[in-house]
């Protein structure tokens, strides 16, 4: 099997995310779409782990997508991220989206959200 289907497999929300319509001036979604196709396109099959964190983070960047309260929660943890001079870059990235992703599912279970109707 060609090595993108079986990618895609494993992402079920790949068009979703690669197709998201974001503002021109939005430079962060920019980045996260460019990592989210680099580090997709370029994990290793083999490897579970690998595996596993490609299907973190496209539960991760459909979230981002869908829900407004995570995406400001991201926007302002990414100018947090520090990457040592040993690390790769994509991977740093990429686990820093999946642990604030973890740590806005926690907080958020614990927050109640009141809608207001008009």
């Amino acid at each position: 099997m060609n090595k993108n289907k079986q990618i895609l497999k494993h992402c079920p929300n790949f068009y979703k995310i690669v197709n998201f319509e974001f503002f021109e001036e939005d430079e962060l979604s920019k980045k996260l779409l460019s990592v989210y196709e680099d580090y997709v396109f370029n994990v290793d099959l083999t490897n579970k782990n690998a595996v596993m964190k490609v299907e973190q983070l496209d539960l991760v960047l459909n979230k981002y997508i869908d829900d407004y309260f995570f995406r400001k929660e991201l926007r302002e943890e990414m100018k947090k991220i520090r990457i040592r001079k040993d690390e790769d870059i994509l991977v740093a990235i990429v686990n820093w989206i999946i642990k604030v992703f973890d740590n806005y599912e926690v907080g958020f279970t614990r927050n109640i959200y009141f809608s207001r109707w008009l």
